[in-house]
């Protein structure tokens, strides 16, 4: 069937199987989950109310990645930029440490990997996907103005041709080439292109990795803080959006959660796969009802065997829902689950 004559289930479809890679995009684009399904739908309303304008000189794919590119960049017209706590203020010794939220569209927010990262069957293109939505790699796309940010991630994520992302944008190869080169400049000078290779899990996990997850969760469901400094990185930082508190090293991350957090003892996690790094779900005991409560994705970036990067992210109202999981594990199926 010709794209002229599809009946409105037919473009439906279409359109749908679009979704996940359009989401991925808006997300590298954006910064932000919720952000990038809004903008993904708003594509795909557009789509379907000029699909009649639509002449096939282009792919349909083209096409909807034209649309969600206009999409983002009206959005990002407002100069809003997402962030990590270590984008915007230093560190914090552990004897000053206060929690002091900032506004949700500070920061760069969490994404599960089934809703950005199609299935493909070539495994260096998922190793790449993946690696595009490491948090390093987007806060450092957040770094760059909105026109080279589409650039860099057409070219080098979605290896799209030169002359396709000119088509795209409506400019020149030349001026893409040349907006490429800047962006690469940006990051190389920002050390953000080091800082998403510290995360360097490989695809599927390797042995040891598997093994220093393990290690992890039977360290933080014992709040062993022995056995979990054994497994940071002297480097380590952890943060915990939307608070702009972050801590470096061993001894200030697990000195804060012996104090300020403490309540997290006793706590169960559950696997996620999230920004193309391994995650858990946090629960911790909830003393008043019994059982356990939603309180933090938790997203850990890992390298040379170490745990490089613990990132908590603690409005669980907005994640758990997003990752499909409940709010609270009632005693019971708790204790049937461990």
């Amino acid at each position: 069937m010709s794209d002229g004559t599809a009946t409105a289930e037919d473009l439906d479809v279409r359109l749908e199987k679009h979704r996940v890679e359009l989401t991925g995009y808006c997300y590298r684009m954006l910064g932000s989950s919720f952000e990038a399904e809004d903008a993904v739908q708003d594509t795909l309303v557009r789509a379907w109310r000029s699909y009649d304008k639509f002449e096939g000189r282009s792919s349909l794919r083209s096409w909807l990645y034209r649309i969600a590119t206009n999409v983002c960049l009206d959005m990002l017209s407002a100069g809003n930029k997402r962030a990590r706590p270590m984008d915007l203020t230093e560190s914090t010794p552990l004897a000053q440490a206060a929690l002091n939220p900032r506004a949700d569209h500070t920061w760069l927010e969490p994404m599960p990997d089934a809703r950005v990262l199609p299935a493909v069957a070539d495994p260096a293109e998922a190793a790449v996907a993946k690696e595009s939505v490491r948090l390093a790699f987007m806060a450092a796309l957040q770094q760059l103005p909105p026109k080279q940010r589409a650039v860099l991630i057409l070219r080098e994520v979605l290896a799209w041709r030169a002359s396709e992302v000119a088509e795209l944008l409506g400019t020149t190869v030349a001026s893409v080439n040349s907006a490429l080169q800047r962006a690469r400049a940006t990051l190389a000078e920002s050390g953000s292109d080091s800082a998403a290779a510290r995360a360097a899990t490989s695809d599927p996990l390797d042995p040891e990795q598997q093994k220093l997850l393990e290690r992890y969760v039977a360290a933080f469901e014992g709040y062993d803080m022995a056995a979990l400094t054994a497994l940071l990185h002297e480097d380590a930082v952890m943060t915990m959006p939307p608070f702009d508190l972050w801590l470096s090293g061993p001894e200030d991350i697990t000195g804060f959660m012996t104090t300020l957090g403490a309540p997290c003892a006793d706590s169960h996690l559950v696997p996620i796969a999230v920004n193309g790094l391994p995650g858990f779900a946090q629960y911790k005991p909830d003393p008043e009802t019994g059982g356990r409560v939603a309180w933090a994705v938790q997203v850990l970036e890992i390298s040379e065997g170490r745990i490089t990067g613990f990132h908590c992210f603690l409005d669980t109202q907005r994640w758990f829902p997003l990752f499909g999981l409940p709010l609270r594990l009632e005693a019971e199926a708790d204790e049937g689950e461990q």
